[in-house]
């Protein structure tokens, strides 16, 4: 097949992306596809006279398959790095060579390709993709549209709300949502830009910061407990992956630097009637979201109680060699490129078959 993976964008993720993409588009070239690992953003400028001949280039493209660095990419420098002043968020001859494909890939994290507006775009051009429909993905890419609907399908999640910007110097005691909390973006995975605040005054600083960045934040309660990582593919949930951080916080550090993080899987912490209950809620919280072909539904047991709830679902987890999903996938019997191929025919049979 001939097979664009789309990665990178302009997003806090792209570098996350660009390493998923680097790894998908290794394992099909291995595979003995012709694929292409192309940036979203960026495109392709230099592209060859016959668009059909990027196929077969040497390389696959994969030189744009950079490390994870341990700050978030600066979006400012990027756009100003790319020629031209077009508005667009998708580079040169992206739409072009995403129609000559097979299929494309889609390894993008966050903002446009995870919001679903690159799915519906898709879908208005006939260009064939894999994971989601656009709409599960603009579900699920909202925590506070999330968190309703969870309530009303009976997914345990923790309770809160979300708040937006003309709200944002809201006190603590209208909140009722008592210290240590949570604040996140409504939008947006890595972990990035969640704030922990023990004081009024980390509360007051979260918001501010927060604000700085999104329109709208979700507030819940802290919760002391065990994180869990739920894979669902083909509408059946996977191994659960224990993540035990190191330092205590699965931030945008530990999920992605070496030894930030151990990973067990099959998780070996709770019990199988634990285990099989997170499943099947993992399951019921895709479904809710209308997420279909994969996602990654992430999980925390308190503690205390022993009580689990679901924290939030990723429509385009990550799928680097070492990410959760693809973990997860190995202890259900799938080794990492198969797995790759296997996404591609779930999403054929699910919108082109």
């Amino acid at each position: 097949m001939n097979i664009i993976v789309l990665a990178g964008g302009y997003s806090n993720e792209r570098d996350v992306s660009l390493s998923s993409g680097g790894s998908i588009c290794r394992a099909l070239l291995e595979r003995g596809h012709n694929a292409y690992l192309l940036d979203a953003f960026l495109g392709l400028e230099d592209a060859p006279e016959n668009l059909e001949d990027v196929f077969t280039l040497p390389g696959g493209g994969l030189e744009i398959a950079t490390g994870i660095q341990v700050s978030e990419p600066d979006l400012d420098a990027l756009w100003a790095s790319r020629p031209g002043d077009s508005p667009s968020y998708l580079g040169p001859h992206v739409l072009e060579l995403c129609s000559l494909a097979d299929i494309t890939f889609l390894a993008l994290h966050g903002g446009l390709g995870e919001n679903g507006k690159l799915q519906a775009a898709f879908d208005t051009l006939g260009i064939r993709y894999t994971g989601p429909d656009s709409l599960g993905c603009a579900l699920s890419m909202d925590k506070g549209v999330t968190k309703d609907l969870f309530h009303s399908a009976g997914v345990p999640t923790p309770y809160g709300t979300h708040i937006s910007r003309r709200d944002k110097d809201i006190s603590l005691e209208a909140l009722q949502i008592p210290l240590p909390l949570v604040v996140k973006p409504c939008s947006g995975g890595s972990s990035i830009g969640v704030h922990f605040a023990h004081t009024e005054e980390e509360f007051r600083e979260a918001m501010r910061l927060s604000f700085e960045k999104e329109d709208e934040v979700v507030i819940e309660p802290f919760i002391d407990g065990r994180e869990y990582a739920c894979g669902i593919f083909d509408g059946k949930a996977l191994p659960l992956v224990e993540i035990i951080p190191d330092g205590g916080v699965f931030d945008y550090v530990h999920k992605y630097q070496s030894g930030g993080a151990s990973e067990i899987c099959p998780a070996t912490s709770v019990d199988k009637e634990t285990t099989e209950a997170i499943q099947k809620t993992g399951v019921l919280a895709a479904e809710a979201l209308r997420l279909n072909v994969y996602c990654r539904a992430d999980f925390i047991v308190d503690n205390h109680t022993g009580r689990f709830y679901c924290l939030e679902v990723n429509s385009l987890p990550g799928m680097t060699n070492a990410s959760l999903l693809p973990k997860a996938a190995k202890a259900a019997g799938y080794e990492y490129g198969e797995f790759c191929e296997q996404i591609i025919e779930k999403s054929m049979d699910a919108r082109y078959r």
